[in-house]
């Protein structure tokens, strides 16, 4: 089964926000590679995104809410995203390093 993968503004606003730190602490080329890698992996959840593990704040939400693993090291970002029938949601994008959403 595919599925079509729709993100939310939020986590496009959170990306974006992403991109503009590194430009500005890297350089252009760099946020533009982060960002096609990130979006790559957003976009391979069109296929079997139960794949990917539960994320630690599955338990405190009403939906399942599961997580993609993007980028090493320090640069570990973390891809939040629900399922509902046929569509995929990315719900965030945040630093590896935050803290978990709360409802």
């Amino acid at each position: 089964m595919k599925y079509r993968v729709e993100i939310t503004d939020v986590a496009l606003a959170e990306a974006e926000e992403v991109y503009v730190w590194i430009m500005d602490r890297f350089s252009p080329e760099s946020a533009q590679q982060w960002f096609e890698g990130l979006m790559d992996a957003i976009e391979s959840l069109n296929k079997s995104p139960k794949r990917f593990s539960l994320a630690p704040e599955n338990d405190v939400f009403p939906e399942e809410i599961r997580q993609v693993l993007y980028g090493k090291g320090r640069g570990m970002y973390r891809i939040l995203f629900t399922i509902s029938e046929s569509i995929v949601y990315i719900l965030h994008v945040r630093h590896a390093s935050r803290q978990f959403i709360e409802p």
